[in-house]
């Protein structure tokens, strides 16, 4: 009869340990799925700000550069391409890193101020040229691409 008694309990154990490797089983499997879904999702948000921030540089380049070049040959401010540029540092103030807003934030005094310096003649341009000094989105654009090129944002 002792037999007869201990076999059920047999069959219970057995029984408790396919339930329990099945819900381990399950378990591990919604980790896993879980783990890479979480992965795909930072990826792609980490994607699609990059983009956006590349757009964002873009747009402050062509408005620096067109504004710049303004400055060096008029001396009446232009405020709409000033405010532009000012509006375009805010919305990096959100989405970029504080260098990016730093070299924005100087590049933009650096315009303004060319408007209180004397107009530039052709000659004073080309040196200019030559010189290097007609190029001040240089340290703006180096700052942007070492940041979406490390991705400090991640």
């Amino acid at each position: 009869m002792q037999f007869e008694y201990h076999q059920p309990q047999r069959l219970c154990v057995t029984a408790v340990a396919a339930l329990a490797g099945a819900g381990l089983g399950s378990l591990t499997s919604f980790a896993s799925s879980w783990t890479t879904l979480h992965a795909q999702m930072k990826a792609q948000r980490l994607a699609s700000s990059k983009s956006t921030r590349q757009e964002l540089y873009k747009q402050f380049i062509d408005e620096a550069s067109r504004t710049y070049g303004d400055a060096l040959v008029h001396d009446k401010l232009e405020v709409s391409g000033i405010i532009a540029l000012y509006a375009l540092i805010s919305r990096m103030r959100v989405l970029s890193s504080r260098k990016v807003i730093e070299s924005a934030a100087v590049l933009a005094r650096l315009i303004t101020d060319t408007y209180f310096q004397p107009n530039k003649t052709l000659a004073e341009l080309q040196a200019m040229i030559h010189d290097g000094g007609v190029d001040p989105l240089r340290d703006f654009s180096e700052v942007c691409r070492n940041e979406l090129e490390t991705d400090l944002l991640a």
